[in-house]
């Protein structure tokens, strides 16, 4: 397997969420659950796990009787998801290289 090959970040819905987050800065909760299709509850958990390991922040503000959370994926986050990345296309483009030839007796 590649040295670059983040397993931690493979996990289908971290994944997607890094892969939204890469291009922005910070994004609100409610746009990142839309945009992955699932539950607070599932985007909150994937969420907690992406920061235990350093890879996003998630700042919450109040702002007239209402709150927001944002997140946004920390340098140490873009550089692994960079990372990863490189290695999935690396795997695919070994996965898409001609097949040796047959010995010819």
């Amino acid at each position: 397997m590649d040295n670059d090959f983040d397993e931690f970040l493979h996990v289908p819905a971290r994944l997607a969420i890094v892969a939204l987050l890469a291009p922005a800065s910070w994004t609100d909760f409610g746009f990142v659950r839309e945009a992955v299709d699932t539950s607070d509850s599932a985007l909150s958990k994937q969420l907690s796990a992406l920061a235990a390991q350093g890879y996003v922040d998630i700042q919450k503000q109040k702002g007239l009787g209402a709150r927001r959370t944002l997140v946004r994926l920390t340098p140490q986050g873009r550089k692994a998801f960079r990372r990863h990345a490189a290695a999935l296309e690396r795997i695919a483009a070994a996965a898409r290289a001609p097949e040796p030839s047959e010995p010819r007796s």
